[in-house]
């Protein structure tokens, strides 16, 4: 098999043996060519499950032994069996992935009639996914989203349909592989992020959509942001701006515009950052429209608060990175819990890297990011928390900073 037909079967006998996970070729490549000395344990069960060989067998390298938190140990017990909670979650999707997974048509059967309620059932699994995500994080999640972008596919591949419900069917994969691309790269899987978000550009060329493909080539330069590429990071937020340009929907072109206000601040340039910051400003002034897409939601004031948090601290303003980010947490209220985690992780970053630390507003927003654990499971969230840990650890012999690292390593999982 090449790569991307192994990723495929592989994600296929997930499905079937009832434990999805998500596979790209770029994945199957870190296995060849030894990148990954030792995979995930769901990767590793299903490949004991299809070739019956451990992983050892198979010339994967385990880790050396060593001490292991309590939290940790949990942690792997939690993958170990299957992971409980991924299978509570798995249930919220209700019609969603899991629905998805069984109407895959049956090998040689006739091609299945595709209609509307096809596209349907796509949409709400999006959604079901963004919703959970936003709740609880991604964590197990891009497994979900890879279960149904696989019958996505099979549904495009072995189906009958018209000229027009095609196009719409590439829309609905390609938005599906861009939710599936943010599951992964909050979940810290970039490579597999990059695979899908380039998914979602050939779906988008597919379908003629300029939305879908300007929403990919966001998410590229959000992705940018995430891996150190910036100049990449403002290129691909500029293209996204041309492809949206004509859809008529300024908060849309907002969110671009902040996008490429971060790849400038990463930059260093304060001048250019200022320029798309007050661009973005001005966008979202204008209220939304109508054509906003339904993804956008999440871009409450909130989040602009936020997203101009993070480009102030890029340039070193770390006072007025803090004040963004703690206007942010109050703006979002109630709502949007993995996001107010992760701006509240910020607001501790802040104050400990600013030119004069604040160690008691460090260390009280460093509790309160660790009191939405467990319930906000994000790969990114726990970076944050570990960087955080790392930054104070210069400064234990200050009491309250060594109360915070004690409860930090009781709930963080080692790395």
């Amino acid at each position: 098999m090449s790569r991307s037909e192994a990723a495929e079967f592989l994600v296929s006998e997930s499905v079937k043996l009832g434990d999805p996970v998500l596979l790209v070729a770029r994945t199957i490549a870190t296995w060849e060519d030894g990148d990954t000395a030792w995979p995930q344990a769901r990767y590793r069960r299903l490949l004991h499950r299809v070739t019956g060989r451990t992983a050892e067998e198979l010339g994967f390298t385990p880790p050396g032994r060593r001490a292991r938190t309590k939290a940790a140990r949990d942690a792997d017990e939690r993958c170990t069996d299957g992971e409980d909670d991924m299978r509570r979650r798995s249930i919220l999707l209700g019609a969603g992935a899991a629905v998805l997974a069984v109407t895959v048509p049956a090998p040689g059967t006739s091609r299945p009639a595709l209609g509307r309620d096809h596209l349907d059932e796509l949409a709400r699994t999006e959604q079901r996914l963004y919703a959970e995500d936003r709740d609880h994080g991604s964590a197990d999640l891009a497994e979900q989203a890879a279960a149904a972008l696989q019958t996505a596919h099979t549904w495009i591949a072995d189906g009958r349909y018209s000229k027009d419900l095609g196009r719409e069917l590439h829309t609905a994969t390609g938005m599906l592989s861009v939710a599936a691309g943010w599951l992964a790269l909050d979940a810290e899987r970039p490579s597999d992020a990059r695979s899908l978000y380039t998914e979602a550009l050939a779906s988008a060329r597919q379908a003629d959509d300029p939305g879908l493909e300007a929403h990919a080539w966001a998410c590229l330069s959000l992705l940018a942001h995430a891996t150190g590429r910036p100049r990449e990071a403002v290129t691909n937020a500029q293209v996204a701006q041309r492809a949206a340009a004509a859809l008529g929907s300024p908060r849309w072109m907002s969110l671009l515009a902040m996008r490429e206000a971060r790849g400038w601040a990463l930059q260093g340039d304060r001048p250019l950052t200022e320029q798309a910051l007050v661009r973005a400003y001005d966008l979202y002034a204008k209220g939304p429209r109508d054509c906003d897409p339904d993804w956008l939601a999440f871009f409450v004031p909130a989040e602009l608060a936020g997203l101009e948090s993070l480009c102030r601290a890029d340039l070193g303003q770390h006072d007025r990175a803090a004040a963004g980010a703690e206007q942010a947490v109050m703006l979002f209220a109630d709502g949007y819990p993995r996001n107010r985690a992760l701006y509240t992780a910020d607001i501790a970053a802040h104050h400990a890297r600013r030119a004069k630390p604040d160690f008691d507003a460090a260390v009280d927003a460093g509790h309160r990011t660790l009191a939405y654990l467990p319930d906000v499971r994000s790969g990114r969230l726990v970076r944050s928390l570990r960087d955080l840990a790392s930054t104070l650890r210069a400064h234990r012999t200050v009491p309250c900073v060594a109360d915070y690292l004690d409860a930090h390593r009781a709930v963080v999982p080692a790395a």
